[in-house]
């Protein structure tokens, strides 16, 4: 008989082309991926029930994650469509800032959400989706990986992809109470770890949290401040024809010093601050005990109490995550407006787990020690469910693309906040749970949500993810775009009562003689929606394609000038860097470049200048160094 924690005997499950271990948000992409690509693909997961599960907040998109949505959505991925599908509410973020952070946020219904992707994956041809703890993984015969689950059955796949998110040996921390667990309460990945560190994969231990949920009917929403969604709704998916409504609201209350001298008086019980916790935490999303020690002399903190769905009374507490006791957790909940009579449902804590150094792998998020195998989402070392659909789908693409004999899809920080993201990971690494911003990317101008589909559907359809219907409704958008730009750099308005009355209600010039349209756009004070009076010419076309000719139009010099140093970033990034390069042998190389370099092991001259301890100097080095390569001299 099997005694307790150990493994059932084996036997052969069959092949696959793909094996995607995690149905998160990563492993949901990548499986979709590959077998919409045509692949043989299976996805495992601990517990059918946590398919698509947010552990932490309930909402996709925000500053800057919106457009990692939509670069999804762009490639022909899913998190966009089903987002636009069980949204509650949606805001634009930003408005008041330039186009370039301007970031799609959604409530989501988190079960709808969950239960949406559990049955798209259930319904794709070429895609099994099993529950199943997968505990081992080892070199098998041709090339191939096999992989074990808990019950011994070994499948034996072309290409692994780790979406295992934070359940790989997971540990949950409350107070002085902590646990072998995943998230909300799941059974964690318990044995996979050890497997990955026999094979020769290195292991790091991060942390993160989530804030209680609460019972909607025990907080007093009449002194707080009220969050409507925007209108019209603006969808996250190019597929999304019909935008739902919004129904439902988000509160904001802040902090208070008695909220504060609770935590500080209780700081001993927090796992963070006693050595409990050894993992790192995110530094941009921390925990609110450790916002008190950071800003001792802030006197609030903002949280928003959001719903979790229309079917359920949980409301989530954004912006308070925690690892303190339960107790000292309902005391100081209890401090703030809103809250005064607060019912825990589910108590907030914080979850260690392992991930691997992302600087392990190439820019197709393939192991270069162990090809096949692929990383995807929190087992790279980012947070976010943006972030790790951003990387599913792109090992997902990769892993197919390698198995059909296929040249990688490789996104480079020109192109998208995806490659921006992928490239951060595999050449600078990560010392705590990596969050996309906005700041991270030199070409944000060029890089908005508004055109991801201009940049990534492209290759999209190249890859054979983008439906002839859409390629057609891309390609009219396009020329649309195209002609609207020309329209309006042609046509010119005579001087009239009415734009002038216009321009001087705007606070702007009034025109003696005919004004060119397009320079009237191009006016801070004015916009499309301004001109429309006396726009007769105006075409009947989509909002969106007068939102990305208006952009284009009022920042084409700025779009200009980070066009051109795109094209300075490429011509480094087209001087390759042999595979087999012995960096300590390179005369003029420092020690510490030489070292970083060998471990990182950069594609190109371009991602070498990005390593951390690579200095210009060094790059010069090896420029001479390519030189002579090239010409055949000796070194």
């Amino acid at each position: 008989m099997i005694g307790k924690g150990e493994r059932s005997l084996k036997y052969d499950a069959g092949n696959l082309d793909v094996a995607v271990v995690g149905a998160g948000h990563a492993g949901i992409e990548a499986a979709l991926a590959s077998a919409r690509l045509g692949c043989l693909t299976a996805v495992f997961t601990i517990n059918m029930d946590a398919v698509g599960n947010c552990p932490c907040n309930p909402s996709i998109g925000g500053t800057a994650k919106g457009h990692l949505v939509r670069e999804i959505d762009a490639l022909g991925g899913e998190m966009g469509r089903t987002t636009d599908e069980c949204f509650i509410q949606s805001r634009m973020l930003n408005l008041g800032k330039g186009p370039a952070v301007h970031s799609l946020r959604a409530q989501i219904d988190r079960r709808e959400y969950g239960k949406i992707m559990k049955h798209k994956l259930e319904l794709q041809p070429g895609l099994l989706l099993k529950q199943a703890e997968i505990v081992e993984v080892t070199r098998g015969q041709e090339g191939r990986w096999d992989v074990t689950t808990r019950m011994g059955a070994v499948y034996h796949a072309k290409a692994v992809i780790f979406a295992t998110g934070t359940y790989l040996s997971g540990e949950i921390f409350v107070g002085e109470v902590s646990y072998s667990g995943g998230p909300d309460g799941m059974f964690p990945a318990a044995f996979l770890s050890d497997s990955l560190r026999k094979l020769g994969i290195r292991l790091r231990r991060f942390k993160t949290g989530t804030p209680a949920r609460v019972l909607k009917s025990s907080i007093d929403f009449s002194g707080l401040e009220k969050q409507e969604g925007d209108s019209p709704v603006v969808p996250f998916s190019y597929d999304t024809k019909e935008p739902g409504k919004n129904r439902a609201a988000c509160y904001v209350s802040w902090t208070n010093e008695r909220t504060k001298k609770i935590i500080l008086d209780n700081m001993n019980r927090s796992p963070l601050f006693t050595g409990g916790i050894t993992g790192i935490g995110p530094r941009y999303c921390p925990s609110i005990e450790n916002k008190i020690m950071r800003f001792k002399d802030k006197k609030r903190h903002q949280l928003f109490i959001e719903p979790c769905g229309l079917d359920t009374e949980e409301m989530y507490l954004q912006g308070m995550s925690t690892s303190l006791p339960e107790d000292v957790q309902i005391a100081f909940y209890r401090t703030i407006p809103g809250l005064e009579h607060v019912q825990i449902m589910r108590t907030a804590y914080a979850i260690e787990y392992d991930c691997a150094d992302p600087v392990q792998m190439n820019a197709a998020l393939e192991f270069k020690k162990f090809p096949g195998l692929y990383g995807a989402g929190q087992f790279n070392g980012s947070s976010g469910y943006e972030e790790a659909a951003a990387q599913g789908i792109v090992a997902g693409i990769n892993a197919a693309l390698k198995i059909k004999g296929r040249e990688p899809m490789i996104l480079d920080r020109a192109s998208s906040y995806i490659g921006t993201l992928i490239d951060d990971l595999i050449t600078k690494g990560t010392n705590e749970p990596y969050r996309m911003m906005t700041s991270r990317s030199e070409y944000r101008l060029v890089l908005r949500q508004d055109n991801a589909d201009e940049r990534l559907t492209p290759i999209g359809r190249k890859i054979g993810l983008i439906s002839d219907d859409r390629w057609q409704r891309f390609q009219k958008k396009e020329s649309q775009k195209q002609a609207e730009i020309q329209r309006v750099k042609n046509t010119v308005l005579p001087p009239s009562d009415a734009l002038n009355s216009i321009l001087v209600s705007h606070e702007t010039t009034p025109v003696s003689t005919g004004a060119v349209l397009a320079d009237l756009i191009r006016r801070p004070q004015l916009n499309y929606a301004s001109l429309e009076p006396v726009d007769a010419g105006r075409p009947d076309y989509p909002a969106s394609v007068f939102e990305n000719a208006e952009i284009e139009l009022k920042y084409e010099g700025y779009i200009k000038r980070q066009k051109a140093q795109i094209a300075e970033m490429r011509r480094l990034e087209n001087r390759l860097l042999p595979e087999d390069i012995q960096y300590s042998e390179i005369t003029g190389l420092r020690r510490e470049a030489q070292e970083k370099l060998q471990e990182v092991r950069p594609a190109s001259l371009g991602q070498a200048s990005r390593i951390s301890g690579v200095s210009p100097a060094d790059i010069s080095v090896l420029m001479i160094w390519l030189g002579r390569v090239g010409k055949g001299k000796a070194i």
